[in-house]
């Protein structure tokens, strides 16, 4: 199983990009677990620059921006 964290404060963009994730997991039949980082602490151990953030298995694919779901499946297929 995947784990899939948004990093961010759970602004409109966090949200918009907890969606994203979500629908991608689920279109390309992947069972992910998502979880919400809101802790800043926790969010710079990722070498976060800006938020939303997104980290998939510990490893962080994107930040600053919504990824397109395209995106997102290509890097939980990895």
């Amino acid at each position: 199983m995947l784990t899939v964290k948004i990093l961010g404060s759970g602004c409109a963009n966090c949200k918009k990009l907890e969606a994203v994730a979500r629908e991608a997991a689920t279109s390309a039949g992947l069972e992910a677990e998502i979880v919400k980082v809101t802790d800043m602490k926790a969010m710079l151990a990722y070498d976060l620059l800006s938020t939303p953030g997104l980290v998939i298995n510990d490893k962080l694919v994107c930040s600053g921006r919504i990824p397109t779901q395209a995106e997102v499946r290509q890097w939980m297929a990895a």
